[in-house]
């Protein structure tokens, strides 16, 4: 008859046994880890991550103030505008003297070649008369319009020459004019236009007129 085992458990109960061990150890180290986390969080001080400041190493120049902006737009607005007018004068000034045509052009420089002959102021000055022309109508020039007349009872030619004048009396410009082949009694009206600014004024004076 057989007895019965004195260790009921036997080879059997080992491996329950450690298991159950395994199983306690592992609950522990999770319960170390949970501590050591909260001791971490508790304790420590919080991180606070700053902004870095801005590169300014590709920056060029200084921004402009407001004020200073708005005057640089000012003064070039301003010398735009006066470039602009400066160019409107100089075409009006330009399309003036072209409407004085190749004849008269002609009839000018004949008349300068002529006067280079003549001493004193000639022998017509009381058959020429001058009319300062309004700069409005001549693009801003100084534009005289001379006034011939054939006093005489034969067809004759005349050459003028008109000086203008600073404020000192000093000529700083010369001008011919001319009519050619102009009938007893008939008129020519050429113009002297002096090229020169605006400022300073200028007075202009019948210097010579010679018939031919």
């Amino acid at each position: 008859m057989n007895q019965p085992s004195p260790h009921p458990t036997g080879r059997a109960g080992r491996p329950r046994a450690v298991a159950a061990a395994l199983a306690v150890a592992a609950v522990a180290g999770s319960l170390a880890l949970v501590s050591c986390s909260t001791d971490d969080d508790g304790g420590g001080t919080p991180t606070t991550t700053r902004p870095s400041a801005p590169d300014t190493a590709s920056f060029s120049g200084t921004p402009p103030t407001p004020l200073k902006s708005l005057a640089s737009s000012a003064v070039a607005s301003a010398r735009a505008s006066a470039s602009a007018a400066a160019s409107s004068a100089s075409a009006a000034a330009s399309s003036f003297e072209a409407s004085v045509s190749a004849e008269a052009a002609r009839a000018n420089k004949a008349a300068e070649t002529e006067l280079k002959k003549v001493d004193g102021q000639g022998n017509a000055m009381s058959e020429v008369a001058m009319t300062g022309k309004p700069r409005s109508g001549t693009g801003g020039l100084l534009a005289v319009l001379v006034t011939i007349t054939n006093k005489t009872d034969k067809t004759a030619s005349y050459a003028v020459q008109v000086d203008f004048l600073d404020s000192s009396g000093k000529v700083v410009e010369t001008r011919y004019v001319g009519a050619e082949d102009l009938a007893p009694g008939d008129q020519a009206q050429p113009l002297a236009i002096s090229r020169k600014p605006a400022e300073p004024v200028l007075t202009p004076k019948l210097t010579k007129a010679q018939r031919y």
